[in-house]
This record gives structure tokens, C-alpha cells and sequence, in this order.
């Protein structure tokens, strides 16, 4: 399988969850910054124009980042980060909802309408009144994550990890690298976090 990647957090997303669940991807690089991705030949690939995408074993082509790893999970032998019953896959699908809503799409589009302005104010609309707003909710939600996390889970749904552990890890990555760290004094945030930056999937 070939994973047309680049730079930033859904690319992470997905080299990561390939990791933890042992899915070797054959990576080709799309330049992002260049705009490559809005461009031929690449929109032929995805016309959503967005990355990764990925070239799935029976040559078609799949995107979003959680339907790619969706179907990673369903290639590993033995490993799932979905749940191995119909109770934990919906667990991981409601958080991995919670987080990417909540916390990863305020954060991201936070950046684009600021400090990213320059570089996605040509290639799609942005709302620049609306960054510190945008911002403010990450950093709200995160600290209810943290809260919730007071009971002494191990993971975001519970003992196990799952997508939506490797979906927000990858996203505050992300933020900490563009002016927004999570605030380390969310000590339950904050021992999550470096749990997973343990991990060796981390350097995916």
C-alpha cells in the first residue's frame, strides 16, 4: 500500500496508527507547502485536494484519515486500535468524534485563519476574526478532556488505546509546533501525552 504523504498532523495521523498496528505504507512525498496538492496529478488521486490519501491493496484510492485508518486496522494481523466488539469499536468512534470535533478542527483551522494565514488564504476560504475564538475552544475542550481523564484512565476511551488517542497525540503535536502547546498543567492531559510520545509509533 502507498501512502501519498506530507508535512503536518493527518499524515502523522495515519503513519502512526499504520505503526502501531505493524502496516508497513510505501510513502511518497506531496509537496503541501507548494500547493502540490491542489494541483494535477495529485487531484486526479483525491479532488478533494486534502492529505494523505491512500493507494489501498486492490490499487484504489481512499481518503479522509479515519476511514484510511479504519481500513489500516482491518489489514493488521491481530492489532486493532478499533475495538475488538461492536461496544468497544462505537466507543472508539465517539471518541475519536469528541476529539477531532471538540478539540482537532478548532485547533487546525485556529492556525490556518492566523499564523497559517499566509499560506491557506489563496487556497480556501478563511475566517481570520475567527481564529482567537477557534483557539480558545481547543483549549476549553482540551481542559474538559483532562477533567474526564481525572478518573485514571490509561487511554481517552478507557484502558486500550484506540484512534482517537493517536488522532488528538498527532494533533497537539501539531499545535505545540504553530503557537498553540496544550497547557502542561493539565496533569492528566499532559501524562497521557507523554505515554505517547513513548511510544515508537510516535516517530512515524
Amino acid at each position: 500500500m502507498k501512502l501519498y504523504n506530507s508535512v503536518g498532523p493527518n499524515p502523522h495521523v495515519v503513519r502512526m496508527y499504520a505503526a502501531e498496528c505493524g502496516v508497513a505504507l510505501e510513502l511518497e512525498a506531496v509537496d503541501l507547502m507548494a500547493g502540490a496538492n491542489r494541483q494535477a496529478p495529485y487531484l486526479t488521486l483525491n479532488p478533494a485536494g486534502q492529505m494523505p490519501c491512500l493507494e489501498m491493496s486492490n490499487g484504489e484510492i481512499l481518503a479522509e484519515i479515519t476511514a484510511i485508518c479504519e481500513y489500516l486496522d482491518e489489514q493488521a494481523e491481530g492489532i486493532t486500535l478499533m475495538g475488538d466488539s461492536a461496544e468497544a469499536r462505537a466507543n472508539t468512534r465517539m471518541w475519536t468524534r469528541r476529539v477531532d470535533l471538540n478539540i482537532c478542527e478548532p485547533l487546525t483551522s485556529g492556525f490556518r485563519y492566523s499564523e497559517g494565514l499566509p499560506l491557506f488564504q489563496e487556497r480556501m476560504t478563511t475566517i481570520p476574526e475567527a481564529a482567537d475564538g477557534l483557539k480558545q475552544i481547543a483549549r476549553e475542550k482540551t481542559a474538559w478532556l483532562n477533567d474526564l481523564m481525572a478518573d485514571g484512565r490509561t487511554f481517552i476511551g478507557g484502558e486500550q488505546i484506540s484512534m482517537a488517542d493517536v488522532l488528538l497525540y498527532c494533533f497537539l503535536t501539531f499545535g505545540g509546533s504553530v503557537g498553540q502547546p496544550y497547557d502542561q498543567e493539565l496533569t492528566h492531559i499532559h501524562a497521557w501525552y507523554e505515554r505517547m510520545a513513548a511510544r515508537p509509533s510516535a516517530a512515524a
